[in-house]
């Protein structure tokens, strides 16, 4: 038994929606549905999915916009962010239109998360991690089980999240990775917002921004 994933890249943004899922009761959520919930739809009917949840690591248009339109299509509850994302996931609509973003719709979690809960997936466990940086209400999702994390656009295969937003802070970015994702083991895989997956030990040796050597970190 594992958690089973299938990403799903949406919207002219190319975000990595995943559908997770438990392998042994087949339940599953799907985390960051940015749009194109027919695609998801598609996906959660081909692996024959039950949705229990919609998972959300941040309030970002490219994250969130389809995250009220597939609830209501699944009839499940939003789970997530950190509710001082709450003014992104309510500017939605207003991003989009700047962005020429048709279809988002605001969504107001059910549940807001802090860092530190467990959210189950069928049998299987993800712990939340409180990553503020790229937003101030970002959180990240881990499966300790398989070593893999969620982690949005908090960081990425040769890179990190942009800090140039409203409420962004570079400082506290680099400080949410080296203190939130280093402790998880440099063997830990994750899924990024955008791009292809990598791993922490890739990161920490060759990554411009946040590598043991640009921080002066003793390996």
């Amino acid at each position: 038994m594992a958690l089973r994933v299938e990403i799903i890249t949406v919207t002219p943004f190319q975000q990595n929606c995943s559908l997770i899922w438990c392998d042994k009761t087949q339940i599953g959520a799907v985390v960051d549905p940015g749009g194109d919930i027919d695609k998801i739809i598609q996906a959660i009917d081909h692996f024959k999915v039950q949705v229990s949840k919609i998972l959300l690591t941040h309030g970002h248009l490219d994250h969130a916009g389809g995250a009220h339109d597939l609830a209501e299509a699944l009839k499940v509850k939003i789970i997530g962010p950190h509710k001082e994302d709450l003014f992104w996931l309510e500017g939605i609509e207003k991003q989009g239109q700047s962005y020429g973003f048709s279809g988002a719709k605001v969504c107001y979690p059910d549940e807001w998360l802090e860092g530190g809960e467990e959210v189950s997936v069928g049998d299987e466990k993800l712990t939340v991690l409180f990553c503020p940086g790229h937003t101030p209400g970002h959180v990240v999702f881990y499966h300790a089980a398989s070593k893999l994390a969620f982690v949005g656009d908090v960081l990425f295969k040769g890179s990190i999240g942009r800090t140039d937003f409203p409420r962004g802070d570079f400082d506290t970015l680099i400080n949410s990775i080296t203190t939130q994702l280093w402790p998880l083991g440099k063997e830990t895989r994750f899924v990024s917002g955008h791009g292809g997956i990598s791993d922490f030990a890739s990161e920490r040796l060759s990554n411009p921004y946040v590598s043991d050597a640009k921080l002066g970190i003793s390996s």
